[in-house]
Parts: structure tokens; C-alpha cells; sequence
């Protein structure tokens, strides 16, 4: 049945307006403590800045096409882009030997420094890598100082400490959680602009640069987006864009007079020794790299099982004490034990954990895995206080009436007669709490310790997939969490059996 001539005439007229309509050129980047890459507008926090922000209009405009920013976490644009979520990933993203082999990557259109930065005072003692043995060394997680601070790890002995974002490495740098910080001039360049008490030293480890990424299949459109930036470079729009953002130096000349010429630039360029994982990731076949880092997986998950554990008998004496409270304490007791449970419920765990460790560093500074612990146990300490409470209620009032007509005392009613009975009813959800811990202990990479997640993702980042990385976590996690589990059914079982 043909459609009637007005029916026709709205589709060509919808037709014709979707035609009209510029394509977009789909950019993905974070805002989330990107600047100066891509950040929220201050004065109008709906839109974003940032000199990438402004390539990506560069881009679009050589394209005749609108630019539509796309908020990705910064671990994850590399997947998104491979999936198709957006076109391009500009958000200061690192050119490396990974990248160029999984992604399609354009010419670098901007040279950084890996400078290491020092508390003020300390600029004479650290001014390489070599001399911060046995010390403490901030960095991003997942990035090319990162892998750099890896092979200074094996070299020199010092520890690398991993961190989810560039502001609190400066600031744990400035109160003494940390010796020194590695991270490329650009983002030590701008905290050292709101935040005081730490040099710059002046000498590289390592030289890298920024690209975009598109997927493999967009290689003709990359192909395409770098003669726009080689006609940038010549015309000086480049030049204009990172001199707007206070970025432009004397690197950047060097650099695109070697892009003009059609020379080749190496992805990264060291300056010390310890350095070979970050060139060598991106030419190893994903099993090869698997075998590298499954030593650091299993560290990593010796890590995520101590925390739990430690965390989980916290939780359980705890949750223990406050459903004691609740049930026979006197009523003001009740109140604030009620007040606890609910506030500690109604809020986020990232939020407690945030509050523990940066949040009362100016009065108590905890130690990372000390912050991470009390984080875990005082949350789920609520949690388990509920089964419990739930559980010492779900006893019947006759066998503690009968128990108290036998003379029994409210302690021995508890201890031989509620309490075992409740232990066993709380038996189950105890199980599954702590197999919940284990996979939420996974947060406590924002304060800087390195769990079995965190170092799946880095490992994930610099290799370029998930596939192989995300086995072996999921692997690691299954080892930990099913004999735990068959440990509880046989206790279930057993205390379900007849007595001889």
C-alpha cells in the first residue's frame, strides 16, 4: 500500500531537513581533572575547554563537520574508541608502541618532558631516579610514567605508587606521602601553579608525545586528520592554540619541523635506564605481555585478599558490637548506633574513603592501606550489624523464655542459646558480604593502593586490550572467592546435619 501524497510529502520534508544537517565529528576525552586537555567550563561548567577542545574544533572544521564532545574515562577512551563510541580520543593521550599497534594513531602534534618534581628543599638530594632509592614516587596509573617508574622499580629499588588522577599526587607530595612525583611537564607545570611547595626539576627522564587515536577500520580518516595538522603546523593554527593555553615551548618546533619533512618520530625517547616495558609492550604478542605482568597480577591479588580479609574480620566484630547495642543497649545507644548505620549507608564508599585519607590528612595522616582498611570495615561493619541484629531477632521468644526459666543469665541466654543460633542464620549473607568485599575492595585504588583491578588495568591500558588482562583478573578473582564459598556449604551443611 503506497503511503498518501501528505504522509509523503512530511517524510521528503524530514528527509531533507536530517540531509541538511552537519555531520559531527565525534571526539571523546575526560573533563574529570583534565586541564589542561579537556576540563568543564567555570563559568559554564555544561561545556568544556582546553586546547584539545580546541584541536577537536580544528579537526572538525577541516572536515565541514560539528564537533560533539563525548565524556569517557580517560582508562577507558582507548576501548571506546575501538568500539566505535566516538571517532577520535584527544584527551592528552600518550603515543606509545601499544597504541600504534592496536589503534590507528595520527602524527604527534605535541612533544612533553617526563620531569620529576621534588618537595622544596629536596631539589639538590632527587634530581634522577637513580637517587630516590628506597623512596616513595607518584605517578598516574596506566601511562608511560608509570611503566617508566616499573623499570626504576627493578633498577633502583624505589616504589612506584599509582594514583587515579595528577592533583592529589602533588598534594600527598607536599605533606610527605610521597618523595617525588613523575609526570610530563605539562601537568607539573599547571599544579605548580595553584599548588606551592615543590620544584620542577629541569632535566627529562623521558620525552613522549600527544595523538589522537581512531579505530583500525578509520585509518582513511586519520590519514585524512593528519594533513590537517601538518597544515596547522606549517600555517601556525597549532602554534596559536597552545600558546592560548600557556603550553607552547621550544620542544614543539623541533618537532613538527621533523613531521614536516616526513621524518618518523620515535613514540617515546628515555633519557634513563630501567625503560624497556613501555617500549617493548606494544611489540610482544598479548600471551608474551600476559607472562610479564602475571607476577604483578598475583602480588596484586595477594594485595585485594589480605585488605579483604583484614577488612572483613574488622566489619564482622564491629557489626557484631553495634547490633549488640541496638538490641540490648539503652535507648540513647540505640539512637546513635541507628544514626551510624544509616549515614554510613546513605552515603558512598568512594566518598568514606576519600574522607579517610585526604579529606583529615591535615590532622591524621593515615597511611594509604591503613585508610583503605578502616574504609572497608567501618562501611561494612554497618552492613553486617543489620544480618546480625536481623539475625538475633529471628530467634523465637520461647526458647529465650525457656532458657531464662532454666536459670540461664542474659549473657549465658546469648552466648549458648541466641548467639550460636544467629550465627548460624548469618552464616549465608556473611559469605556473600565478604565475596562483595573482595570485588569492592577494587576502590581503594584511589588512595594509591595497588589492588588486582588497578593493576589488570594498567596492564589493559599499556597492552592495548582487555581480552587476556580481563581472563586472568576475572581467573584471579574466581581463586579467591569458590573456596570461600565451598568453605561456607560445607559449614552449612554440616550444622544442618543431625546430631549422633
Amino acid at each position: 500500500m503506497r503511503p498518501s501524497r501528505p504522509v509523503f510529502v512530511v517524510i521528503l520534508a524530514i528527509s531533507a531537513v536530517v540531509a541538511a544537517q552537519p555531520r559531527e565529528l565525534r571526539w571523546a576525552g575526560d573533563s574529570e581533572g583534565g586541564a589542561p586537555f579537556v576540563e568543564a567550563d567555570p563559568s559554564r561548567p555544561d561545556r568544556v575547554v582546553g586546547f584539545d577542545v580546541e584541536v577537536a574544533s580544528l579537526l572538525a572544521r577541516s572536515l565541514d563537520r560539528v564537533p560533539r564532545f563525548v565524556n569517557i574515562t580517560f582508562t577507558s577512551i582507548d576501548q571506546s574508541i575501538a568500539r566505535g563510541d566516538a571517532d577520535i580520543g584527544l584527551s592528552g593521550i600518550e603515543d606509545t608502541p601499544a597504541r600504534r599497534a592496536t589503534l590507528a594513531a595520527t602524527i604527534p602534534y605535541y612533544r612533553f618532558r617526563e620531569v620529576l618534581s621534588v618537595r622544596d628543599g629536596d631539589e639538590g638530594r632527587f634530581r634522577t631516579l637513580s637517587d630516590l632509592r628506597g623512596k616513595r614516587v607518584g605517578t598516574l596509573g596506566g601511562t608511560i610514567a608509570y611503566e617508566i617508574l616499573l623499570g626504576a622499580e627493578r633498577e633502583y629499588g624505589l616504589r612506584a605508587v599509582s594514583y587515579e588522577d595528577d592533583v592529589h599526587p602533588y598534594s600527598d607530595l607536599i605533606i610527605g606521602r610521597v618523595d617525588a612525583v613523575l609526570l610530563d611537564n605539562v601537568l607539573a607545570e599547571r599544579r605548580r601553579q595553584t599548588i606551592a611547595g615543590f620544584t620542577v626539576q629541569p632535566q627529562s627522564v623521558a620525552i613522549g608525545h600527544y595523538v589522537g587515536v581512531l579505530a583500525p577500520s578509520n585509518a582513511p580518516l586519520r590519514d585524512s586528520l593528519n594533513e590537517t595538522l601538518r597544515g596547522a603546523m606549517r600555517d601556525g593554527s597549532l602554534e596559536r592554540i597552545l600558546r592560548a593555553w600557556g603550553v607552547w615551548n621550544d620542544d614543539q618546533p623541533a618537532l613538527y619541523a621533523r613531521l614536516l619533512a616526513g621524518d618518523q618520530v620515535p613514540a617515546v625517547v628515555v633519557d634513563d635506564t630501567g625503560l624497556e616495558t613501555a617500549a617493548s609492550l606494544g611489540v610482544l604478542s598479548q600471551w608474551d605481555a600476559a607472562h610479564r605482568y602475571l607476577p604483578s597480577l598475583v602480588r596484586a591479588s595477594l594485595v585485594t585478599l589480605v585488605l579483604s580479609c583484614l577488612a572483613m574480620a574488622l566489619a564482622v566484630g564491629l557489626g557484631t558490637l553495634i547490633a549488640l547495642g541496638r538490641v540490648y543497649g539503652a535507648r540513647p545507644v540505640g539512637l546513635v548506633l541507628t544514626a551510624y548505620v544509616e549515614i554510613i549507608r546513605g552515603t558512598p564508599i568512594l566518598l568514606q574513603l576519600f574522607v579517610l585519607y585526604y579529606g583529615i590528612a591535615a590532622a591524621v595522616r593515615l597511611p594509604a592501606f591503613v585508610a583503605a582498611l578502616l574504609g572497608l570495615a567501618l562501611n561494612y561493619a554497618a552492613y553486617e550489624s543489620e544480618i546480625y541484629r536481623a539475625a538475633l531477632q529471628a530467634v523465637s521468644v520461647g526458647q529465650l523464655e525457656a532458657a531464662r526459666t532454666l536459670g540461664l543469665t542474659e549473657r549465658q541466654v546469648l552466648t549458648l542459646v541466641r548467639g550460636p543460633q544467629a550465627f548460624r542464620l548469618a552464616l549465608a549473607p556473611m559469605t556473600n558480604d565478604f565475596v562483595a568485599m573482595l570485588k569492592d575492595s577494587s576502590l581503594v585504588s584511589v588512595l594509591t593502593v595497588l589492588e588486582l583491578t588497578k593493576q589488570t588495568q594498567i596492564f589493559a591500558t599499556n597492552l592495548g586490550s582487555w581480552v587476556v588482562p580481563g581472563l586472568l583478573c576475572a581467573a584471579l578473582y574466581l581463586a579467591m572467592s569458590l573456596p570461600l564459598s565451598a568453605l561456607a556449604r560445607r559449614l552449612e551443611r554440616r550444622w544442618k546435619a543431625p546430631a549422633a
